[in-house]
């Protein structure tokens, strides 16, 4: 199985409601999940599943016109899935970066230590900000 993660940045604001919707009917359909943070600028996501569907989901990501300087952090095969279904965190402006960090730790709980160093550091960063 597959392990993408990548960081990208948002071209402007985005409807977060309708990536949601969408996201979560083709991850259904192709049986990818993963994690995905976005902090009002900034989408941090970690795809898992069968590699055909997980290029697939990076490739609609990358042609998105929403997102820019999507860069590759991690791509590496796991034994089984970190993350079981998919989620997502986002950090609204003004929210508290706390209850934020509390509500993702649970979801990292199974992830590589260098996955979830990953995202505890991005996290971190949009909290200072």
């Amino acid at each position: 199985m597959l392990q993408l993660v990548y960081i990208s940045t948002a071209r402007g604001p985005v409807d977060m409601t309708a990536i949601l919707r969408v996201s979560r009917r083709n991850n259904a359909r192709d049986a990818v999940t993963g994690l995905l943070y976005h902090d009002g600028r900034r989408f941090l996501q970690a795809l898992e599943g069968k590699e055909a569907a997980v290029e697939a989901a990076f490739a609609r990501i990358s042609a998105d016109p929403r997102h820019r300087a999507v860069v590759i952090l991690s791509r590496r095969i796991v034994e089984t899935r970190e993350f079981g279904p998919w989620e997502m965190a986002e950090r609204r402006s003004g929210s508290d970066g706390d209850a934020l960090v509390r509500q993702v730790e649970p979801l990292l709980a199974t992830a590589s230590p260098n996955v979830r160093g990953t995202f505890d550091g991005f996290m971190r960063l949009a909290r200072a900000a």
